[in-house]
């Protein structure tokens, strides 16, 4: 090979020898070219490696960071036996229902009118307050199709959450990290298509890249129409490599719990239920949507959270589809919400040691039914309708079967027919009003005692939050917390009976009386009176826990009715309280049925069922309401046990003549006519 040039060429000045006589000498035209390509080559590989060196990665959103670090763990039920044998209920992306042919857009002027067939997001966009999205299905008559929908809906997606961060106007350095799940039926005692729930978690911290500098302060779990705080890293809260918190949902009300467990729920809005969160349990970790702060943003971004309807068909009262996101009180004010609606606790129902778990499913499944009979009226009201004017014109048969008139409460002790023994109880508790509302009375501090006691147990043993609205507990607290407001409303109930017969004997009698004289007459018989009670109460627990012995409750309480009035009015009472009360009722059970159980049972009822009615309608506590019943008690106890005398003379009269007619018999002489 022959190099170009001679070896006594000199380099120009500033060249080397290495670089460029080097080069230019020694190599030939087309090496140098190879030699080129070579370097290029490496270059581009290099460069490959290293990425792009001229521009740096832009930085991550602070706020998209903070939502990947928390986003939550479900843990949702298995439900073995339902339509779709194990798969719970799961959050969904909303775009899987938008545009969606299977979906239609209802006004609020006519609900089988269609505004639109699969509307979108940009439709909902528009707002349309009063307007409803209706999903394939009925609410009250669900069957499988939500179940089947869904199934459908997720085989073309995955499960999604959405992720709000938030600060409230007036609220300095806080901020709020909320995650919002969109199910598409909520199959709990109060059915509904649609279902939006959240959790949220706190920080001290003014900004989203503040936040990341520490760990949230607490964390609140919605749960129907309020939500259960814990703090964080203490208990109950679990979470997955410490900065997930692990939620546990509701069977069906998509309800959000910290553990595994049963609960009793109460709302305002939806009633009463269980929400069960126990294994086995699938576990999902939802996709993660981060929702822009800013209205404007998040519009852009997710133009369905400007929609002001309601997503699910139109219902009445709690079976109506829910609002969205931006409807809740939360969305704008998470501090005002978590300071007004979040507890400390909930109210786990025992579901095994000393109440027997088939009480606890009987609560529960009786629940259960009684919502699904809710439902079914609701759809088909007609049979209900029918079934309920049955009763009506059953009880108006018995009431035209019996004589009410004359109603003449003197000479009390007498026959009388089953309707003049209510009438003329009416018409001298009425003459006496004052008087037997004034031995009623014993009701109010009975009822106070009540809560005081139940208080004192609960807060002792941090069962404060069922005294609240839910909450998980000490079962054997609860049962003897419970169990002594049940004796003592009984107790309560056995002496006002005691006190009110003597009045009553007393008034006929012409006898001056009193409240207090009343109530000083029952000395040397209380005694006989509270043991009497207490086995009463012992036998009708232990048969009621079993459920299936009710019916031998139900005929022993109608047999023993009457030891209240008969520790009142006899001495000496052979062959004691419950033992006389019996000999009077056993051939009249029936009789005494209408009166113990129609007209006491109706009263033990009332102040219980007003209390009820103001539980579920405001946010009263249990100490309240039981306050209330107790003041309905000082009223209706005290009238059932005026109309529960009379009885009594009824039945001891019909005995009197009964074993005067065989003595006679015995006797061969004329048995008496009797009337």
């Amino acid at each position: 090979m022959q190099w170009r040039g001679s070896s006594s060429e000199r380099s120009e000045p500033g060249e080397t020898g290495l670089t460029g006589d080097w080069t230019r000498r020694r190599l030939a035209p087309g090496a140098r070219w190879a030699v080129a390509a070579t370097l290029v080559a490496i270059l581009v590989l290099v460069g490959a490696r290293a990425g792009p060196v001229r521009a740096a990665a832009a930085p991550a959103d602070p706020a998209t960071v903070l939502a990947h670090e928390y986003a939550p763990v479900l843990r949702l039920k298995e439900v073995p036996g339902s339509c779709d044998i194990g798969k719970p209920y799961v959050p969904i992306d909303v775009n899987l229902i938008l545009g969606n042919p299977e979906v239609a857009l209802r006004g609020p002027w006519d609900g089988a009118n269609i505004v639109k067939v699969g509307p979108t997001a940009q439709d909902l966009e528009q707002g349309l307050f009063g307007y409803h999205l209706d999903f394939p299905g009925n609410a009250l008559q669900p069957g499988c199709t939500y179940e089947d929908w869904q199934n459908r809906l997720i085989g073309s997606g995955t499960p999604t959450m959405y992720a709000h961060v938030v600060t409230q106007a007036g609220v300095p350095g806080r901020l709020a990290l909320q995650y919002w799940f969109f199910y598409v039926f909520n199959d709990w005692i109060n059915t509904h298509e649609g279902d939006w729930e959240m959790i949220q978690l706190n920080f001290d911290a003014a900004t989203p890249a503040d936040a990341l500098t520490r760990h949230p302060v607490e964390v609140g779990y919605s749960q129907h129409s309020s939500a259960e705080r814990a703090a964080w890293g203490s208990a109950p809260l679990q979470t997955v490599d410490g900065t997930h918190p692990v939620v546990y949902v509701g069977n069906g009300s998509q309800a959000n719990f910290f553990t595994s467990d049963l609960y009793l729920m109460r709302s305002s809005a939806e009633g009463v239920g269980c929400d069960d969160t126990t294994g086995p349990s699938v576990t999902v970790n939802p996709n993660t949507a981060v929702i822009p702060t800013e209205t404007a943003a998040y519009l852009r971004a997710y133009p369905w959270l400007g929609f002001l309807g309601r997503w699910g068909e139109r219902q009445a009262a709690f079976f109506n589809g829910p609002t969205g996101p931006n409807e809740k009180l939360q969305w704008t004010e998470p501090f005002t919400w978590a300071s007004t609606s979040w507890r400390a606790e909930t109210f786990a129902v025992p579901t095994a040691g000393v109440i027997p778990t088939s009480a606890t499913d009987f609560f529960c499944g009786a629940v259960a039914r009684g919502s699904t009979i809710l439902r079914q009226a609701k759809a088909n009201p007609v049979p209900w309708l029918v079934a309920f004017a049955i009763m009506i014109l059953a009880g108006a048969w018995g009431v035209s079967k019996t004589v009410w008139r004359p109603a003449d409460p003197r000479r009390v002790a007498r026959r009388r027919h089953l309707g003049q023994v209510i009438s003329c109880g009416t018409v001298r508790f009425w003459s006496h009003r004052r008087l037997f509302l004034g031995i009623g009375l014993l009701f109010v501090p009975i009822g106070i005692l009540v809560a005081i006691v139940q208080a004192l147990a609960f807060d002792i043993w941090g069962l404060t939050p069922m005294l609240a609205e839910t909450g998980r507990a000490n079962a054997f607290v609860a049962g003897i917390a419970l169990a002594a407001g049940i004796v003592m409303t009984f107790l309560a109930l056995a002496i006002v009976q005691a006190a009110t017969a003597r009045t009553v004997a007393d008034l006929d009698a012409g006898r001056p009386v009193g409240v207090l004289s009343a109530y000083r007459g029952l000395r040397g018989r209380l005694g006989g009176l509270v043991r009497a009670l207490a086995f009463v109460v012992v036998v009708q627990i232990v048969l009621d826990l079993t459920i299936v012995l009710i019916p031998v409750a139900l005929f022993l309480l109608v047999r023993w009715s009457l030891l209240g009035v008969v520790a009142g009015l006899e001495d000496y009472p052979q062959p004691g309280v419950l033992r006389r009360s019996v000999a009077l009722t056993r051939r009249h059970w029936w009789r005494t049925a209408v009166i113990a159980l129609g007209v006491t049972g109706g009263a033990l009822l009332v102040g219980p069922l007003v209390g009820g009615i103001v539980l579920l309608a405001t946010s009263a506590s249990f100490a309240f309401v039981n306050l209330i019943a107790a003041i309905v008690n000082v009223a209706a106890l005290p009238f059932a046990s005026v109309a529960l005398t009379y009885l009594y003379y009824d039945v001891r009269a019909r005995e009197e003549d009964r074993v005067a007619v065989a003595a006679d018999a015995a006797d061969g002489a004329e048995a008496p006519i009797v009337p």
